[in-house]
């Protein structure tokens, strides 16, 4: 995913640049609202502050959304009600007030994502996915089946194999998957995710289906009906 960062400070930019990059999300960067337009050609998400030095951030949101249907996150210290009425009038997808976690960040980027309907090599994955020879996950129905056969998931343990299953065998790291299932971030938080990838393991009954990528997350292995 390749998101463009509009931000005028450079510490700013350098921070945010790497908390993303450790979300293996790609960062282009402009300091000024006149350079927004010609980067957006490949953008996925634009995240965009308010304060810049040559024109305000709402009329640079407003020009965004006259250009195309890119989503925009306003990234911002102006945080009274008015002030992020003013932005999603203006064609905000998102209104994040700053200081923030860097995990709901990420959390809200992959949310506004799917809202719009991602086109081109990040496209929003078919309702239905199989994973391996017998595994159907079936985004519509809320329903997983292991070789025809139907297994009770909760809501949380769900979400967290779609989400393994939209990475399409690549590592989803344990802050991703904590802030976009449970939107926050707490102390017991890598704890409850364990105990959830665990109960995932034993109801698919492919415990190496769920794969531990130590010290960063969980991938997913497709595994045959025969356990291999």
């Amino acid at each position: 995913m390749r998101v463009l960062v509009v931000e005028d400070d450079d510490r700013v930019a350098a921070a945010l640049h790497a908390a993303l990059a450790r979300h293996e999300i790609q960062v282009d960067r402009v300091s000024h609202g006149l350079a927004v337009l010609p980067r957006l050609a490949g953008a996925d998400v634009v995240l965009l502050d308010l304060g810049l030095p040559d024109i305000d951030g709402l009329e640079v949101c407003r020009r965004i959304r006259e250009a195309g249907d890119v989503p925009v996150i306003v990234v911002s210290a102006r945080g009274r009600v008015d002030e992020r009425i003013a932005g999603l009038h203006h064609g905000a997808d998102d209104y994040l007030v700053k200081p923030y976690d860097v995990g709901e960040l990420v959390a809200r980027i992959h949310a506004v994502r799917r809202r719009r309907g991602a086109t081109g090599p990040h496209a929003v994955p078919d309702p239905v996915t199989t994973v391996g020879d017998d595994v159907v996950l079936d985004r519509a129905r809320h329903v997983v089946t292991v070789d025809g056969a139907a297994v009770a998931l909760s809501r949380k343990e769900f979400a967290v194999l779609a989400l393994l299953a939209d990475a399409d065998g690549a590592v989803c790291t344990r802050d991703r998957l904590v802030a976009e299932v449970w939107g926050r971030r707490w102390p017991g938080a890598d704890r409850t995710l364990d105990v959830h990838v665990a109960t995932l393991r034993t109801k698919l009954g492919r415990p190496g289906m769920v794969a531990t990528v130590r010290g960063v997350g969980y991938r997913l292995v497709p595994t045959r009906h025969d356990g291999a």
